[in-house]
C-alpha cells in the first residue's frame, strides 16, 4: 500500500481496516457461494462507505451527501427555485442542460437551455430569479467570444446574452505567464456580475465586473486577490459578509462587514484533499457550504 505514507494517520487506519475487512468479506463470499451480482453490489457499497469515511477523517466538517449520478463533470452550483433544490451543469463538451437536484444529488428535473455549452463554468442568480451562466471558461486565454447567459427557469429557451471582453487583454493568447483571463467563478452583487479569474501561475485571482444587462461590454477591472491556487468557483453567503473562492481540492474564505471589505480581506485557506476536483459551490446557510465535484461527489461542508 504505497499510498499509506502520504495519507493522514486517521485515513491510513481506515484504509488498512477496510482492506482487512474486504479480505474477510471476499473469503465469506467464496465459502458460501454467494451469487456474483450480490457480491458486486456489496463490494460497491463497501467501497462507497470507505470513501465517505476517508473523506470525513481527512477533512473535518466535510460530509458526503450523495452522488450526482446523472450529471457529467459538474462545474457550477446554485440554489434552485424551490427550497432544498439546487442547479448544476456539466462543463465544456456537455449538453446545454441545467440539472435540478435535491439534497442528495439526485436529478429531479432538466432544463434545456437555448444556447450552446462552449465552456460553462459557473452559475449564480440575482434576487429577481434571473440565473447567470458563466460561459467564460478560457484555459488558454485565447477566446474572443466570452459571454454570460441570463435566463429564468420558467422559459429556459429564452436567453439574454451578455458579451464581454477584458480591458487589459491585447493578445490571444498572451504569453504563458500572462494567461490570467480564464474565468470559472462568478457571483451577482448589486446589479453586476463579478468575475474571478483562474491564474495558471497560481498567484492571484483578478477581479472584474460586467453589467447584468444584455449587450456587449468591456469588463471593468476591480482589483486582484492574492490566491495561491486556481479558482474554480465563487459563492457568497446569505448575509453577504463571507465569500468563498473554491480551488481544486481547496477553498479560500474571505470575511468582511461589507463587499468592499471582503475584497480587501486576507484569504484563509482550507484543505479539501481527497474530495476530488471541486468545481461547484453554494451556501446552504451562513456557515454551511455545498460542494460538487467533476467526479460526481456532492458534499456538505461546515466552514471553520
Amino acid at each position: 500500500m504505497r499510498l499509506l505514507p502520504l495519507l493522514p494517520a486517521a485515513l491510513a487506519v481506515l484504509l488498512s481496516s477496510a482492506a482487512c475487512s474486504q479480505g474477510q468479506s471476499d473469503e465469506t463470499a467464496v465459502a458460501t457461494d454467494m451469487p456474483e451480482g450480490k457480491t458486486g453490489k456489496k463490494n460497491k457499497k463497501d467501497k462507497e462507505s470507505l470513501e465517505n469515511r476517508m473523506i470525513d477523517a481527512a477533512v473535518p466538517g466535510m460530509r458526503r451527501l450523495g452522488t450526482l449520478a446523472g450529471v457529467s463533470e459538474s462545474s457550477g452550483l446554485a440554489l434552485g427555485p424551490e427550497p432544498g433544490t439546487y442547479y448544476t451543469f456539466g462543463d465544456n463538451g456537455n449538453p446545454p442542460i441545467i440539472y435540478q437536484i435535491d439534497g442528495t444529488g439526485k436529478v429531479i428535473k432538466e432544463l434545456n437551455i437555448g444556447a450552446k455549452n462552449k465552456d460553462w463554468e459557473s452559475l449564480t442568480r440575482d434576487p429577481q430569479g434571473n440565473y447567470f451562466i458563466g460561459d467564460c471558461g478560457n484555459n488558454n486565454s485565447d477566446r474572443t467570444d466570452l459571454r454570460l447567459l441570463r435566463f429564468k427557469p420558467a422559459n429556459p429557451q429564452q436567453i439574454d446574452v451578455i458579451k464581454f471582453t477584458y480591458p487589459d487583454q491585447n493578445e490571444f493568447p498572451p504569453k504563458k505567464k500572462q494567461r490570467n483571463f480564464d474565468c470559472e467563478a462568478i457571483v451577482w452583487v448589486d446589479g453586476k456580475v463579478w468575475l474571478f479569474t483562474k491564474d495558471q501561475q497560481e498567484q492571484a485571482s483578478n477581479v472584474y465586473t460586467v453589467p447584468d444587462q444584455p449587450g456587449t461590454h468591456t469588463a471593468k477591472r476591480e482589483g486582484s486577490i492574492a490566491i495561491p491556487g486556481r479558482v474554480t468557483e465563487a459563492a457568497l453567503s446569505p448575509s453577504g459578509r463571507r465569500l468563498v473562492l473554491l480551488g481544486r481540492g481547496e477553498l479560500f474564505i474571505l470575511d468582511g462587514s461589507s463587499w468592499a471589505d471582503i475584497l480587501k480581506a486576507k484569504p484563509r485557506r482550507v484543505d479539501l484533499a481527497g474530495t476530488g476536483q471541486t468545481e461547484g459551490a453554494v451556501f446552504q446557510d451562513e456557515n454551511t457550504l455545498l460542494i460538487s465535484t467533476e467526479e460526481g461527489g456532492f458534499y456538505e461542508f461546515k466552514l471553520p
